[in-house]
């Protein structure tokens, strides 16, 4: 917990920050407030920021994590979806920490296009756990200049994202992800330093920006490849992929064009993989978006062969 000398936020202090707001957290926003100061300094050590270091959060709530990155010299842009909390947040960060270096943008996280200030070269958040996927994935897709992410998110999702080829649990997170970045899981966080405690655990994931695969495909066309290939992930590549590419037989032949057994699934497959595969899709338009829904891969179905 967090002492006396410390800027950080205790359970009593958010609590009572709350009352003041009228502020009673939402499952429909994915609100669960951190009130640990060890957990917040743990993150926070984790994400090996450097000094000045320009650092964009989502979903900031009541500021325990924000307080956490300032105090230790970060420059924060933080994105807010509530009007009543983005109002709040400035206010505490100046009268905690005198002199921080902050900012609040009022906005959905998947509207944001541009930030203010300098570009961020670090995510580090708390995300809510119903958009925690399509978020992460939007803000490595938008802001290049995001060289490591450390967020929190529900521990299954965490697993998923830093899952590798061949694992049950490898899927369209996992190969979206990768696209981007490399993902390790950094750690494990309980349930009782939120308020209220989720219903479930939580864990870091790590992520550490690298270039994407070298390919004539677009991301939009490869991750096409990808939703296609999870959308029932017990069919083998020859089936899941006949849709995109017209017939089983063009799927087949398109995946020996691409060095890609017909008869595996999309689970055994690297990123690079997938882009090979994209590479021989017929003109495609650019209809797959940024490939992250909000289901984007959490419950991918299960289909026959």
């Amino acid at each position: 917990m967090n002492d006396t000398s410390s800027a950080l936020l205790g359970p009593a202090e958010i609590r009572d920050l709350a009352g003041r707001l009228g502020v009673r957290p939402t499952k429909t926003l994915g609100q669960n407030f951190l009130h640990d100061g060890g957990t917040v300094r743990k993150i926070v050590r984790t994400a090996g920021l450097r000094p000045g270091e320009r650092v964009v959060e989502v979903g900031p709530g009541l500021g325990s994590l924000t307080l956490g990155l300032v105090e230790a010299g970060a420059s924060v842009v933080a994105i807010e979806i509530d009007p009543v909390l983005a109002g709040q947040i400035a206010d505490t960060v100046r009268t905690r920490v005198p002199g921080a270096d902050f900012e609040v943008v009022l906005s959905d996280a998947l509207d944001v296009t541009t930030l203010p200030g300098e570009p961020p070269t670090a995510l580090v958040a708390n995300l809510p756990y119903n958009v925690a996927v399509p978020v992460l994935l939007t803000m490595l897709q938008r802001f290049a200049s995001l060289e490591r992410v450390l967020v929190m998110v529900q521990a299954e999702v965490a697993d998923r994202i830093a899952a590798v080829p061949g694992s049950k649990i490898y899927g369209i997170p996992s190969v979206k992800a990768a696209w981007y970045a490399s993902a390790r899981r950094a750690g494990t966080i309980g349930r009782n330093v939120f308020w209220p405690a989720p219903n479930v655990d939580s864990a870091l994931v790590y992520l550490e920006r690298r270039d994407p695969p070298s390919t004539t495909a677009s991301r939009e066309q490869v991750f096409a490849v990808v939703d296609a290939a999870f959308a029932q992930r017990r069919k083998t590549l020859r089936a899941a992929l006949s849709g995109v590419f017209g017939s089983g037989a063009a799927a087949e032949d398109a995946l020996r064009a691409a060095r890609v057994d017909p008869g595996a699934r999309g689970e055994t497959l690297v990123v690079e993989q997938f882009a090979r595969i994209a590479e021989q899709l017929p003109d495609l338009p650019d209809t797959a978006g940024t490939g992250v829904t909000p289901a984007s891969g959490i419950a991918e179905q299960e289909g026959d062969e």
